[in-house]
């Protein structure tokens, strides 16, 4: 036990868990001060979460909107969210440790802890990130029973079509030890129809992307539709094509064809890298392999609720370990610069190998802030979406047949 960390109170992160468990949802930060305080010495702490632009870290305080924000990446809270590890930086009069509060990949925000000057905090980073990582659990578990936590998110106030494109989501970014999976929407307050969803087994990975339909609440009902439509399927125990066929008739019996969705649905082998898939007039897939990136053809079928009873195929291609993969909608891929040149004939090509080194959690965000530029101040005329996943596989994965 390292001197000075824990007292006599909840101690080490089994009862800072208790503890939370315990509390009011909308107090858990509350709670977190003052296990800091009581049993870690800490003079003082500050709770910020991300924004649903995925730029901005807002401090969690009784009234929204009542503190400034930081910058997500060009702050010293920014460097421990984007590297997601404790980043300790002198303050006036102490010493503030930040820290990232994440939960199986999902970046939630970060959480700053000061201390007195003079008091030595590196055998303090461990339990200290004890402490954020059991706080990011309750604030998912908190998010179902008090508004508290998602308020603090915003910078600005959502559209009515942009909450329910956001409740719909699974997080913006996952991490297992075969893959690391990142996401986002733009614009973040404002978003259509466009929408990805993930699902992890034992054995495999099921993600889907689509494009959204239309604009404002008829997009965002026709997408909710769809992927409540593809989780019940899933959730059932079927294939991929029958999940397909279910989404398609639930559409197609709700609008009768006047409305259908593109929609890209996979499905991983994580032991092979083996993957299904079926492109139903998809978002667009690009993969990067070996420094060299390339546009992924499929074989494209109709979209979801075009027609009545369409049958769907699903087609099989390998994944790599070290592949990047990228699934990009049409408000990415067919954003025109002012010459009437496409972005993804070269421009994204280049922003694909600009963002190599970074992680998938922040490469959607990177290639999305380049739009603005490449179309030369034009306002957007469609959202966008970009979901970046890299494969790392299990140990004795081999290309087979099927590779590409």
């Amino acid at each position: 036990m390292t001197e000075g960390v824990r007292g006599e109170g909840v101690g080490g992160g089994g009862g800072v868990e208790r503890a939370l468990r315990e509390a009011a949802p909308h107090a858990l930060f509350e709670e977190v001060r003052g296990i800091l305080a009581r049993d870690h010495g800490a003079s003082g702490a500050e709770l910020l979460m991300v924004d649903y632009a995925s730029a901005r870290l807002q401090p969690v305080t009784a009234q929204p909107f009542t503190a400034d924000s930081v910058s997500a990446y060009n702050s010293a809270e920014g460097r421990a969210f984007g590297a997601q590890e404790a980043h300790v930086v002198p303050a006036e009069g102490g010493i503030v440790v930040h820290l990232p509060v994440t939960v199986r990949g999902d970046r939630l925000g970060v959480l700053s802890v000061r201390y007195p000057a003079g008091v030595p905090v590196g055998g303090r980073l461990g339990v200290l990130q004890d402490v954020a990582d059991a706080l990011a659990h309750e604030i998912l578990v908190a998010d179902r029973d008090t508004d508290f936590f998602l308020q603090a998110r915003r910078a600005r106030r959502l559209t009515l079509a942009a909450e329910m494109q956001w409740q719909l989501l699974p997080g913006r970014s996952c991490s297992r030890p075969e893959y690391d999976l990142g996401a986002q929407l733009e614009p973040a307050y404002a978003i259509f129809g466009d929408s990805f969803d993930w699902s992890a087994s034992a054995d495999h990975l099921t993600l889907t992307v689509n494009n959204g339909m239309g604009e404002g609440i008829d997009a965002a009902l026709l997408t909710s539709l769809a992927i409540s439509a593809l989780r019940n399927a899933r959730r059932a125990g079927l294939d991929l094509a029958d999940q397909a066929a279910l989404a398609d008739q639930a559409l197609y019996g709700q609008y009768q064809g006047r409305l259908h969705l593109p929609m890209l649905l996979l499905r991983f082998d994580l032991d092979t890298g083996e993957a299904e898939v079926i492109d139903a007039g998809s978002p667009r897939v690009w993969r990067l392999r070996g420094g060299t990136v390339e546009p992924f053809g499929l074989e494209a079928q109709l979209p979801l609720g075009m027609f009545e009873d369409t049958v769907y195929t699903s087609q099989r291609f390998r994944v790599l370990p070290g592949d990047r993969l990228f699934f990009l909608s049409d408000g990415v891929y067919d954003v025109l610069s002012p010459a009437g040149e496409p972005y993804g004939l070269h421009a994204l090509t280049r922003a694909v190998m600009n963002t190599r080194l970074l992680p998938p959690s922040q490469v959607p965000r990177a290639l999305l802030e380049e739009l603005p530029g490449y179309r030369g101040g034009v306002e957007a005329a469609d959202d966008a979406m970009v979901v970046c996943l890299d494969w790392h596989g299990r140990p004795g994965t081999q290309p087979g047949d099927g590779e590409r």
